[in-house]
């Protein structure tokens, strides 16, 4: 038996009354915004525009900073925990509030055995180049260029999130694109 594969449009995972988390423009204004999606790296372009979009009213340097550090945590969860599993999902919710925005991502728990406790980074200053899956590279980029970020702790249930002030004078980030 083979398997056969089917194309379908991207559009087709969103649910038509949550078609505006996705235009990438700006849209009625919100407070709170959360979205489930399903654990496929396929479906990373609409994890992009759901960040993209709930920054549409920032300047060009925060909505694609806030995209890049969420985009990282969607594909931890794809890679590490069991929201890739069939049928599973992890969800992004977006908290805007009067000086920046926290993205959580909540996924189904961890692939592997963990101990309870926090997660840690990698310092990207010495994080080696050759450096493999699961180095903290990624919570390393979400460490020096979120204003703060976190985790529940709780391998089985696993909520990390950061929050990105709308003022980038002093991150990191300004530095970095300064030096081109």
């Amino acid at each position: 038996m083979t398997h056969r594969e089917a194309t379908v449009p991207l559009a087709s995972f969103i649910k038509p009354f949550h078609a505006h988390y996705f235009s990438r423009t700006v849209g009625t204004p919100f407070r709170k915004r959360k979205y489930a999606f399903a654990g496929l790296p396929s479906l990373m372009p609409l994890v992009r525009a759901f960040l993209d979009t709930s920054a549409a009213e920032r300047s060009t340097d925060f909505r694609y900073l806030f995209t890049l550090l969420g985009s990282e945590l969607a594909n931890n969860s794809i890679a590490h925990s069991l929201s890739s599993e069939h049928g599973s999902t992890y969800s992004l919710t977006v908290d805007r509030g009067a000086n920046g925005m926290t993205l959580t991502c909540q996924d189904q728990g961890t692939r592997h055995p963990m101990a309870p406790g926090p997660l840690t980074a990698t310092d990207l200053a010495t994080l080696a180049p050759d450096a493999g899956p699961g180095s903290g590279r990624g919570l390393g980029l979400v460490n020096a260029l979120a204003d703060r970020w976190g985790d529940n702790g709780n391998p089985k249930f696993r909520q990390v999130w950061f929050h990105l002030s709308y003022d980038l004078t002093d991150n990191p980030w300004t530095q970095i694109e300064g030096e081109q």
